[in-house]
């Protein structure tokens, strides 16, 4: 009997090890001959701990368990889930980049394998650098951590840089609230992300590759390092990659938590042991980025998608989507829903079908009152704009971003006034303090806030003022993208701000 318990951040925290145990145990008691699998979680967090058992080579699902349903579980008397893969919840999805998450061992090369794994690696062994880089750009592949940057252009600059030694960097750097998909991909299938990485050494003649991974992620970085100590192992990395006589190998870097390192010129910094601040640019890091040499940074979405891309063809990635938004997008839900956790769609889904039918609403039962798309420093949608299709053109006529895919969902009982100060006050905190409109105008921004809390309605439009001098005149999108929380806050929300005026008054 194979059992499979989820060894994901999300599910440890809700009790999984002590599942896990429990199992073990119990089987131990009954002389069963139990397999327990420490897979990845499927992405439905309401369920974790979420125990699969299989039975005639079929998955079915319990959740959420806890160890004190252990025993009625192996009895068959605990009352199922049903196959997970019938679930209403997976069945709606296109899971491309996260085909294997919640599927396999993390950690077994063998497994990863069977399922597909390594088939691109392979692919792009026999492919020339442009032919490699051509093929990420047919697939329409753009940047998953901020603004959507075409991939491939990045890639081809790359490239055709001039240069004695390239690198390939991967921002594992995640810290937008509400976003948890690049933890998800390392911790459930992380040999995607190493295969990844090595094709795009392949492409654009790198050999060293490096993850710059958040302390904050324990889990994850434990499961990195044991994935490239396997990988190394079976030769997927290192002086003669699968065979190929070339050679590319990478190790992880662990950065402090500071949320500016999320930016790519702040975290090559950090790489070399400087502060974390923002590069001006040019020039751009795709020709002087870590050590000065040519360097891509992608986020870990973009990278562990690359070998699904080459697996299946550029032209069945860009099948999926809408427009110039072309594969698909893993959109992590969280807030104040029903159900909450990571969700893979193409793009162009309407964002009321992801808040309503895909999270079922408020956990509160209460009206949906605002949706932040896009971490921290994302627009706050009104629900009048839920016919927003998901996509890069879609979110930014409607003064939105989609950035990492954060979804986060606020009932009627939030006050858009204070998440407005909280946006700036974030910014303040968080600023690398290089560039005066970030650094004094998010203090600023705090004071001009409550300035109208307190009833001055001559400060909103220095508000405005304030936001739009930051969004032209800073260095990075810290500073840059802080006004989308504010402004829409107070553009779709105008009676909090209001309210506030009355109230002083």
């Amino acid at each position: 009997m194979r059992i499979w318990v989820p060894r994901d951040s999300a599910a440890k925290a809700l009790g999984a090890d002590a599942v896990a145990e429990a199992v073990a145990v119990e089987a131990a008691a009954r002389g069963l001959d139990v397999q327990i699998v420490r897979n990845g979680t499927r992405g439905m967090i309401w369920l974790e701990p979420l125990v699969e058992v299989e039975q005639d080579g079929v998955r079915i699902g319990y959740g959420p368990v806890s160890p004190g349903d252990v025993p009625a579980l192996l009895d068959g008397k605990m009352r199922s889930l049903g196959p997970v893969e019938d679930l209403d919840w997976m069945q709606r999805q296109d899971r491309l980049t996260f085909a294997r998450v919640g599927v396999i061992d993390p950690l077994d090369l063998a497994d990863y394998e069977a399922h597909g794994g390594l088939a691109g690696l392979r692919r792009a062994i026999a492919m020339t650098g442009a032919e490699i880089v051509a093929e990420v750009t047919g697939s329409g592949l753009r940047g998953r951590g901020g603004a959507g940057f075409p991939t491939g252009i990045k890639w081809n600059t790359v490239l055709n840089a001039e240069a004695d030694r390239k690198y390939i960097v991967c921002n594992a750097d995640e810290g937008d609230s509400g976003t948890f998909a690049d933890r998800m991909i390392m911790e459930g299938d992380p040999f995607c992300l190493i295969e990844g990485m090595a094709i795009a050494g392949l492409g654009v003649g790198a050999t060293r590759g490096y993850v710059y991974l958040r302390s904050e992620y324990p889990d994850a970085i434990a499961v990195m390092q044991a994935a490239l100590r396997v990988a190394r192992g079976a030769g997927v990395l290192g002086p003669d990659v699968l065979g190929s006589g070339t050679a590319f190998d990478m190790e992880i870097r662990v950065g402090a938590g500071a949320y500016v390192c999320g930016e790519e010129t702040s975290l090559l910094n950090s790489m070399e042991g400087k502060r974390g601040v923002v590069r001006a640019k040019p020039p751009l890091p795709a020709l002087e980025g870590f050590l000065g040499k040519p360097t891509v940074v992608n986020n870990v979405l973009s990278l562990a998608t690359v070998p699904v891309i080459f697996e299946k063809g550029a032209a069945h990635y860009a099948g999926f989507g809408l427009g110039r938004s072309k594969g698909t997008m893993p959109i992590q839900i969280a807030g104040n829903v029903k159900r909450g956790g990571l969700f893979e769609t193409g793009f162009g889904m309407p964002l009321g079908d992801l808040v309503n039918e895909v999270a079922g609403g408020t956990a509160t039962g209460r009206p949906v009152k605002a949706v932040q798309v896009g971490g921290p420093l994302g627009a706050y949608f009104h629900p009048d704009q839920f016919d927003t299709p998901f996509g890069y053109e879609a979110f930014d006529r409607a003064g939105g971003l989609i950035g990492h895919a954060g979804v986060v969902v606020f009932d009627d009982s939030a006050d858009l006034l204070k998440m407005a100060r909280f946006a700036m006050e974030f910014c303040a905190v968080e600023s690398c303090g290089k560039c005066t409109p970030c650094r004094i105008g998010a203090v600023r921004g705090v004071e001009t806030i409550d300035r109208i809390a307190q009833g001055d309605a001559d400060a909103i439009a220095l508000l405005a003022d304030l936001c739009e001098t930051m969004k032209d005149g800073s260095l990075c999108a810290l500073g840059g993208f802080t006004p989308f929380p504010v402004m829409s806050a107070l553009e779709r929300f105008p009676d909090d701000f209001g309210r506030q005026r009355e109230a002083a008054e």
